[in-house]
């Protein structure tokens, strides 16, 4: 049975979005499940679909979505349609801000997010979290985490630092009689083109802010959707140029260049869709030749190689 537990009664509404988000939500009835290799993806939409009833575990749902163990992404754009296809309504979303995860928590909807992951002997690489609660007054979320274990804490500034490394992208898991529930909670401006424009205005901002690697890749993104690939491609640039972050790269390989986490290309593929698109493909076969050296069987890497030739 699904339970909501809250430290705030009498929420009240505003339009079709939360006003006011409890203090802290737990939501209860999430079965979870630790990863095999490379598994994160499947264990964690198994787990969002759980909170719904599924029975669903990373050995029926891995063999559907990857040709063999060492695939090492499956991306939010392969496990949506598989949820859809299991009947449910799926929003992948960017541009989520710590209120968005809140409201959404709080209306009774786990939230699965991409983040960056770090380990001193394994360095940085991609991860997904199932967001299960928060707490206002320790400052934290609570997450299922299919390698960490399913009571993981994380504050909000850490869970942000670690997110913007995938341009806060979000996937929310419904029954469709939920759908309209969902969307409700979510506005306009969390759909569609007003989405990306938020997008677009959030990483100019941080870029100009900060400067880093991730602002310049999520400008880049932004871009690339709203139609300006070249914009994109610029924006790719100043990403590979930016000061790497050794606390987000502890391994990187001495031979490694550009300002970016060492394992970036081997989940974000849109600075290769960029310069594909705007005829660079000997920066696509560059950046492809130099990533597979370290992860020789990567398919998507191999597909765009291959695209660039």
């Amino acid at each position: 049975m699904i339970a909501i537990r809250s430290a705030a009664l009498g929420l009240s509404l505003l339009g079709s979005a939360w006003a006011v988000a409890p203090a802290s939500t737990q939501l209860s009835g999430i079965r979870h499940e630790y990863q095999r290799l490379n598994n994160c993806g499947p264990v964690t939409i198994g787990m969002a679909m759980s909170y719904w009833g599924s029975t669903q575990t990373q050995y029926q749902i891995a063999p559907q979505l990857k040709d063999d163990a060492n695939d090492k992404s499956v991306n939010f754009n392969e496990l949506k349609p598989y949820a859809e296809a299991q009947g449910y309504f799926v929003h992948q979303g960017v541009n989520g801000d710590l209120p968005l995860l809140k409201s959404l928590i709080a209306s009774g909807f786990p939230v699965m997010v991409e983040t960056w992951f770090v380990t001193q002997d394994d360095g940085g690489m991609g991860h997904y979290r199932l967001l299960s609660g928060y707490d206002d007054a320790k400052g934290m979320f609570r997450a299922l985490d299919s390698y960490l274990g399913p009571n993981l804490s994380l504050k909000y500034a850490e869970l942000d630092r670690l997110w913007r490394a995938y341009d806060r992208s979000y996937m929310v898991v419904v029954p469709k009689n939920k759908a309209s529930n969902l969307q409700g909670i979510l506005g306009a401006q969390n759909q569609g083109k007003a989405m990306w424009r938020g997008a677009l205005k959030t990483a100019q901002a941080e870029a100009k802010s900060r400067g880093d690697a991730f602002a310049y890749l999520n400008l880049g993104s932004a871009k690339l959707k709203l139609g300006d690939a070249r914009g994109a491609a610029r924006a790719f640039d100043l990403a590979q140029k930016a000061r790497p972050d050794p606390s987000l790269d502890p391994t990187r390989p001495a031979s490694v260049t550009g300002g970016w986490p060492w394992r970036t290309l081997w989940y974000r593929f849109e600075p290769l869709e960029a310069y594909l698109r705007v005829g660079r493909n000997a920066d696509v076969q560059r950046l492809t030749t130099a990533t597979l050296r370290y992860t020789p069987g990567h398919k998507e890497l191999l597909a765009w190689q291959r695209r660039s030739r």
